[in-house]
């Protein structure tokens, strides 16, 4: 039997070959498995999967891309992967950086180095050996690359800003074929797009970030049935906006199936969670906490622990899942934004949510670091982020339904701007900056990548083209 190509399928077929072999087309044996997102239950299907291990591959397959002319999709573990999956990706080689995952940590200098595939998890259990702390998020199988690049949102944020902010230098293959590095002293226009502008400029190789002297933290969570949600949220609600900046929490509503991986007094019930972390000595910590414990939660598991186990504490799934979600910032959490959740996700819902999650912002996010990147503050009070297994066409749908219908509830109090690695699904990204920054990347956009052969998940356009997401 002849299989017919396509003019583009054809002009992929050039890329064979390179990666060592490890460039996957359409109809090959490993195109399946290489081609799969974190969200399995989005259906991305490039011209071809290119899998390297080496800076030299990347060059090779972003300087064949170019000849071939097709376009080039960054990608690492593919979290965050629906926006682009929204897109036309036939004329597209996807460049997945799963297996440079190499670390190296200079504990005198702290500093970490991670290749462009590394997860937090391979970062962060080194650091620890040298009794020091990343500005990691609530994952340890996120990628650090995308992660960071977006901004990034962890348990010490409050405190220590953005992830994007702790960057200080990143490696990267652009459009032209060429590595370059972009840090403080060269480069600095990139360096500064990079530091919040996602994957718009190039294939990242590595990144170098600051490691802080985090030994322990004390954190945890406090559990109470969902039946007890008005007055948990309400108590949170007040005292959140007081909160120290050493304290970062969230509050989440919890379904939780009944899965022998969950321990037994979670199983299967629907809760409210508040989980968190203060940097602080253990009588602080009680003292900022006993508002919180003061309502009698059922499990109450905050204490002195190790920052490594941090990347777990929030109980997010590892490995591939399927998944909707949505996501909006707001500006506040008053009686009558309290209400409106309850009505949607409270005792008596029959919503399809797994976990609708409030986000404690403030403190240092607000504040914008000398030095800053692209995303230099997230100007809100709260990130909210709802998501629904999505296991089957029909569950997919429900939870989309569902989430949509969280967030367009809570319009009334949103600040119009977005949070884009909280965003799943395709937003106009200019949201997600203020309008000299949004110039200002549409410019270095301009400059580093003028035929648009990146596609990344939240597009910058070049200076001459509006916002449509049609490169």
């Amino acid at each position: 039997m002849t299989t017919t190509l396509t003019p583009t399928a054809r002009r992929a077929t050039s890329l064979a070959g390179l990666c060592d072999g490890a460039v996957h087309l359409p109809g090959d044996p490993g195109y399946d498995a290489a081609r799969m997102p974190w969200n399995v239950a989005l259906d991305q299907r490039p011209a071809a999967v290119a899998l390297p291990r080496t800076v030299s591959d990347v060059q090779a397959v972003v300087r064949a891309a170019a000849a071939a002319g097709l376009r080039v999709a960054p990608q690492s573990t593919g979290h965050n992967a629906g926006p682009l999956v929204g897109r036309g990706l036939e004329d597209v080689v996807l460049v997945r950086t799963e297996r440079m995952r190499g670390v190296s940590i200079d504990a005198t200098r702290r500093i970490a180095r991670v290749e462009g595939g590394a997860l937090w998890i391979d970062a962060t259990e080194p650091a620890a050996d040298h009794r020091l702390a990343a500005l990691h998020g609530s994952s340890p199988d996120v990628g650090i690359a995308g992660y960071s690049l977006g901004g990034g949102i962890g348990w010490y944020a409050r405190k220590l800003g953005l992830a994007s902010n702790s960057l200080t230098a990143v490696e990267l293959v652009t459009a032209d074929g060429e590595h370059v590095r972009a840090d403080a002293t060269q480069n600095v226009e990139l360096f500064w797009a990079l530091r919040g502008g996602g994957g718009n400029f190039g294939v990242v190789t590595a990144l170098e970030f600051r490691l802080y002297p985090i030994e322990t933290a004390y954190a945890g969570m406090l559990v109470w049935d969902r039946d007890q949600a008005e007055r948990v949220l309400r108590r949170w609600a007040d005292w959140a906006p007081e909160a120290p900046d050493a304290v970062t929490t969230s509050f989440r509503f919890l379904d939780l199936p009944p899965l022998p991986a969950i321990p037994e007094p979670l199983r299967g019930r629907s809760l409210v969670v508040i989980d968190g972390a203060v940097l602080g000595c253990d009588a602080e910590a009680r003292g900022v906490l006993g508002m919180l414990r003061g309502l009698g939660p059922e499990i109450d598991t905050f204490d002195r622990v190790p920052a490594r186990s941090l990347t777990r504490l929030h109980m997010d799934p590892e490995g591939p899942t399927p998944a909707v979600s949505d996501g909006t910032l707001i500006g506040e959490l008053g009686d009558a934004t309290i209400d409106t959740l309850l009505e949607q996700v409270g005792p008596g819902s029959t919503s399809s949510l797994l976990s609708t999650e409030l986000r404690q912002l403030g403190g240092a996010l607000g504040r914008a670091p000398e030095g800053h990147g692209a995303l230099a503050t997230i100007d809100a009070a709260y990130a909210v982020f709802a998501v629904a297994i999505a296991a089957t066409p029909e569950l997919a749908m429900q939870g989309q339904l569902d989430a949509h219908a969280l967030t367009g509830s809570l319009e009334p109090w949103s600040t119009g701007r977005s949070y884009l690695n909280f965003a799943e699904n395709e937003v106009d990204a200019r949201t997600g900056y203020t309008e000299s920054a949004w110039l200002q990347l549409k410019g270095i956009r301009s400059a580093y990548d003028p035929d648009a052969r990146f596609l990344a998940n939240h597009r910058v356009p070049r200076l001459f083209e509006d916002g449509a997401v049609t490169d």
